[in-house]
């Protein structure tokens, strides 16, 4: 079969007009060839117009010219499946960056694409079947050890129907090229299994049984967001906010200590530099569940702002596509984008040079559904044999000025389950973490009694409409009952609203803590006070603060932990003694 080539007709950036004979597909690969066809440029046919394409190139464009042939290649753009992912880093359309810099040097170059996973590695594969078995789509067919997990070799995901086990391979150890399982239908058909399998990532994978409803809270070790703002395994929530806001190191604080097994850390066109920060330091940091290096659970899909813009896109799909692979094997996964507003600006450039018909701030008309499938990709799922996995997607959104009313942040907050938003106001303040506790809101279960949450941010919005309206009368036109709602409004944000990420115990609490320490202050809250000054009240609440916070950071139940608590309990007697 002659191979279906195309010839460019126009160039505008990174879009491309190319005209064919023979037939094309939406979302097919295709290679642009630069002068001799040495170089050639990977693309994605985007949109298909009788028998002309346009093409995205995931490249510069430099050198590409009217008459210059384009080769489809009849594929999907697709990603590698298969054991050696974890602890790696990849671009956006899976190429492996360390081997990338190795070969390439300090600048890499144009036309360079690498192999995802290593083809001379070999892997010890253990099958788990029997010939005659009976399988169907994403069924384990057998088990390679790497690192903290069992990486399961699966039934290719786009078979369809029952298929019997006609030959098996046995214990040994394989590449990922090697068949090591060969089916048969009903109808004679045969399919060979290799270790691998390539995916195209545009696709959801749906080899599961059925699909849950989202409740377990997955715990982040964050107070704010465990108790007030939850986030449930399989479930959805974004971290929008200002520039400089803390969007990032929130990301890596959560996924340090949420309750996960793995985390895909899709930087789809953050600045270079906080990149280069992350790579450097995940490797260095000790995963607190393990005691290993976090790198061991963790992939990374790096497409910074410097990077070609069109592959951003490709880079939300590749983290999607290989969560949902993991999920297949049972594992509880955090999908973390940042962020999602850059992705947005690509689709919108692109949209521009398609001429389509521009939506809200010339975003795409099409925004909001784009944004939605996206996140529908996450969830909770039974597999076929009665295990569950899930995918959890987390986005930052950096809207211009911190305004959530723009269009991305808008399109983002309709589809999902939990909203941190960041404040300016917060973070000006060094009120880490920034999430404000009056903007921001859940749908799922907090790990704290709900009706106990609900006293502790009535208290917070009492105290802040206290507080606004100090500004105006100042302190000496406030009663002293108002002037001590706000001081406890202001004790439950010094103390359990902020969390000081530097320190070993403050930095993640576990549920049982937070539970614990979140009725003590609810407790405090509650308590009827008396202060003859409003200086008294203050000096109380200022020592209390700092006596709370020394608690924050000393051992859950230890010695120290007791001590405080012993002189919490005892200041705040000798306080509701005197009102009495």
């Amino acid at each position: 079969m002659s191979a279906n080539i195309g010839k460019i007709t126009g160039v505008n950036g990174n879009l491309l007009k190319v005209e064919f004979e023979n037939p094309v597909i939406q979302n097919e690969v295709a290679y642009a060839c630069v002068g001799t066809g040495d170089l050639k440029l990977k693309a994605e046919v985007i949109r298909i117009r009788g028998n002309s394409a346009e093409l995205q190139v995931f490249e510069d464009t430099v050198g590409l010219k009217v008459g210059d042939p384009v080769e489809f290649t009849g594929e999907l753009l697709s990603v590698e499946l298969g054991p050696g992912l974890l602890s790696q880093v990849f671009d956006g359309l899976q190429n492996p960056l360390p081997r990338l810099a190795e070969e390439c040097g300090f600048f890499l170059q144009r036309g360079k694409y690498l192999d995802p996973l290593p083809r001379d590695t070999k892997w010890a594969y253990t099958p788990k079947l029997n010939v005659g078995d009976t399988v169907v789509a994403g069924d384990t067919i057998g088990s390679i050890p790497e690192g903290l997990f069992d990486h399961c070799v699966m039934v290719p995901f786009n078979v369809r129907g029952k298929w019997t086990v006609e030959s098996l391979k046995p214990a040994g150890e394989y590449t990922v090229e090697e068949v090591v399982a060969v089916l048969k239908d009903d109808k004679g058909n045969s399919r060979d299994c290799k270790i691998m399998q390539i995916w195209p990532v545009k696709m959801p994978i749906k080899c599961y049984a059925e699909r849950l409803r989202p409740t377990e809270s997955m715990a982040s070790g964050m107070r704010t967001i465990d108790t007030f703002f939850p986030v449930a395994k399989g479930g959805t929530f974004c971290v929008p906010g200002p520039f400089g806001a803390g969007k990032t190191v929130l990301q890596q604080i959560m996924s340090r200590h949420a309750e996960v097994d793995i985390v895909i850390i899709a930087a789809c066109g953050e600045r270079a530099g906080e990149v280069v920060e992350t790579l450097r330091e995940f490797p260095e940091l000790t995963d607190p569940r393990t005691g290993k290096s976090l790198m061991e659970r963790t992939l990374i899909i790096c497409n910074t702002s410097s990077m070609p813009v069109a592959a951003r896109e490709a880079s939300v799909y590749t983290g999607v596509t290989l969560a949902e692979y993991y999920r297949q094997m049972g594992l509880d996964v955090l999908l973390l984008a940042d962020s999602t507003s850059r992705w947005a600006q690509a689709l919108r450039e692109m949209s521009g040079r398609l001429e389509e018909i521009p939506g809200e701030e010339a975003f795409p008309a099409y925004l909001e559904s784009v944004i939605a499938s996206f996140y529908e990709r996450g969830g909770v799922v039974k597999l076929n044999n009665g295990e569950t996995g899930s995918v959890t997607i987390g986005g930052t959104v950096s809207p211009a000025g911190g305004n959530f009313e723009e269009p991305v942040t808008q399109a983002t907050l309709k589809v999902v389950g939990a909203f941190h938003g960041l404040s300016r106001a917060r973070s000006d303040a060094r009120r880490y973490p920034a999430i404000d506790p009056l903007d921001s809101w859940s749908k799922y279960p907090s790990v704290v009694d709900v009706d106990k949450v609900a006293k502790a941010r009535k208290v917070l919005r009492d105290g802040s409409e206290v507080g606004q309206m100090m500004k105006v009368v100042g302190e000496e036109g406030t009663s002293i009952d108002d002037f001590v709602l706000y001081l406890k409004s202001e004790y439950i944000d010094a103390t359990y609203l902020q969390q000081n990420a530097f320190n070993e115990t403050d930095a993640a609490n576990s549920v049982e803590r937070q539970e614990y320490v979140f009725n003590r202050l609810l407790k405090l809250t509650e308590t009827k006070m008396s202060f003859k000054e409003k200086g008294d009240a203050r000096s109380f609440f200022q020592q209390l603060t700092q006596t709370c916070r020394d608690w924050n950071n000393s051992e859950f139940q230890s010695d120290e932990f007791k001590k405080i608590e012993e002189q919490m309990t005892k200041a705040l007697a000798e306080v509701s003694d005197y009102a009495e």
